[in-house]
């Protein structure tokens, strides 16, 4: 059984069908990449798969189970998680406490134990904060974790972003756009991550990107799509080969 299995998936806003018949089957472990140009509706696939939007039709299925309609808190629950294109984190907040953050629905004190410390209190926080210093030990984020994210340099603020994701414990990290801004130092360094976190957690990645040395470096399969449909999809080699996808989207050349 695929661990993600869309079928049919359309959305329309206004007059205009961003998404019309889109399905995709990723099994467990793969890492998958979906392309295509500006404005192809890459990321309303994310925010479809994530909640942020219902579709109009369609069917999605997590692990055989049907969360198609489900809210954003419920889909992470059942076990998605995603960065953004646009880095979202706690600016404001240690490196440390960004990750905690996303953990805090995982462990439980009462409100009374968080203002008086007392009780679970102790051991929930040494619980959360180890936990949390194992993630950033992978990250390479450990050496500072009192240090405030804004601080961090942007590279490394992808890496914080995708550490949270990681710290609700997902079936499926969907990563949108994780190499925007990198230097070319920065995107390898990235890709090494990316498959270090699929080996070491046996994570299924779905990413949207649009550095092709990135896409063809680690993707096993690709999705393509153009005009809120899929143009192609398979095997990383085969789709970049493809001609219609080199005309739609690498350029003519």
């Amino acid at each position: 059984m695929a661990l993600l299995e869309v079928n049919n998936l359309c959305i329309s806003f206004g007059g205009l069908r961003a998404v019309d018949d889109f399905h995709i089957s990723i099994e467990k472990g793969e890492l998958h990449g979906l392309i295509g140009p500006n404005g192809a509706g890459k990321t309303t696939v994310f925010n479809l798969l994530t909640g942020v939007y219902t579709p109009n039709e369609g069917i999605i299925r997590l692990d055989g189970k049907d969360i198609t309609g489900h809210k954003t808190m419920e889909i992470n629950h059942d076990g998605i998680a995603r960065t953004f294109q646009n880095i979202r984190l706690f600016h404001q907040m240690s490196i440390l406490d960004n990750v905690k953050a996303a953990l805090e629905n995982q462990y439980q004190y009462s409100l009374l134990e968080s203002l008086t410390h007392l009780g679970r209190y102790g051991k929930v926080e040494k619980e959360m904060t180890a936990r949390a210093m194992d993630l950033l030990k992978v990250f390479g984020l450990d050496k500072e974790p009192d240090l405030l994210s804004s601080n961090l340099p942007y590279g490394q603020q992808r890496k914080l972003e995708i550490a949270r994701a990681m710290a609700t414990d997902p079936k499926l990290l969907l990563l949108d756009e994780p190499a925007a801004g990198m230097n070319p130092n920065e995107t390898k360094e990235l890709m090494d991550t990316i498959e270090l976190i699929r080996d070491k957690f046996g994570i299924t990645i779905l990413l949207i990107e649009h550095d092709m040395k990135l896409v063809s470096g680690i993707c096993e399969k690709l999705t393509v799509l153009n005009f809120g449909r899929i143009l192609a999809e398979g095997d990383t080699k085969t789709v970049l080969s493809n001609p219609e996808v080199v005309k739609a989207y690498l350029g003519d050349e």
